[in-house]
């Protein structure tokens, strides 16, 4: 099964957004196998957001995602990482749709409220780095058959 990964940002939690955000997920079927909410380490920061290391926002988002906690999750089902970009929206929500998470509640592009991964390869390397294979629960839900033909 699938599975990737979504960090709610701290703009969404100072915003008391924890609950709507995890509410649209479970709504659309998805099993979720890990969270927990963190202080991030500048280490961990850094290392999630290696890929833009070259840029110059990328010491703003660590700034940001270390500033207050985030909420880090694990996602499972069929297609769960494309279906989850869907339900986020666009990274900037001034032109994300309404409907999605960033389209009906982010402003800025620099306060986009979640993250979540981009691809299955990205899904697997920034699940290892947020979680540790024992922190991840093995277990379906009843409602399943109901969802997963």
């Amino acid at each position: 099964m699938e599975r990737t990964f979504i960090a709610i940002k701290p703009d969404a939690v100072q915003r008391g957004l924890v609950g709507q955000i995890i509410s649209r997920f479970e709504a659309k079927g998805f099993t979720l196998v890990g969270l927990k909410m963190m202080m991030v380490s500048r280490e961990l920061a850094e290392k999630h957001y290696d890929v833009h290391k070259e840029r110059p926002f990328f010491n703003g988002l660590v700034d940001f995602i270390i500033s207050s906690p985030i909420v880090a999750m694990v996602w499972e089902g069929e297609g769960v990482v494309a279906s989850a970009r869907k339900i986020i929206g666009a990274t900037n929500p001034l032109t994300s749709e309404p409907g999605t998470i960033r389209g009906d509640y982010g402003i800025s592009i620099g306060r986009n409220l979640i993250h979540g991964s981009d691809a299955i390869e990205t899904a697997q390397r920034e699940i290892s780095l947020w979680f540790k294979e024992e922190e991840l629960a093995i277990w379906e839900p009843g409602l399943t058959k109901w969802i997963v033909e």
